[in-house]
């Protein structure tokens, strides 16, 4: 790397506006690299601005760093990681209908409660916090 290619973390950050403590985390999972200056500072190729706005755009997605790295680690290969990343969020995607119907699920439950406890309350006995929950089955 010439120097006028090299960026500081510093630069790196205030190019991306992501913390210096996320960016040196970034490069302990391998997502960026950097080489080591004879004064022990960190130096990047410009294309890590790059990346780490790549990084951050598949985050708001809802891709995790591993997941990330996985892509990324196509495209280090040369390969265009697209097929997977569009297999990747199908996965997403049926992840979300499964939680939406358990959510669905568990609000029709609390619904259920809801309009029996408003036609039904249960005396306390001794020793009840709350004689609504006590109804309750586990």
């Amino acid at each position: 790397m010439t120097r006028a290619t090299r960026l500081k973390i510093g630069e790196v950050r205030q190019q991306t506006g992501v913390a210096v403590g996320a960016l040196r985390y970034y490069e302990s999972l391998e997502l960026i690299h950097s080489d080591r200056g004879d004064n022990g500072y960190r130096y990047y190729p410009q294309e890590t601005v790059q990346q780490v706005q790549f990084i951050k755009k598949a985050q708001t997605l809802g891709f995790s760093l591993e997941e990330i790295r996985e892509i990324l680690n196509i495209h280090q290969q040369g390969d265009i990681p697209c097929e997977r990343v569009q297999s990747m969020l199908q996965g997403k995607i049926e992840q979300l209908d499964h939680q939406i119907q358990q959510i669905m699920s568990f609000k029709s439950e609390l619904e259920h409660y809801r309009d029996r406890w408003a036609t039904n309350q249960p005396r306390p006995q001794p020793g009840d916090i709350c004689p609504l929950i006590s109804t309750v089955s586990l």
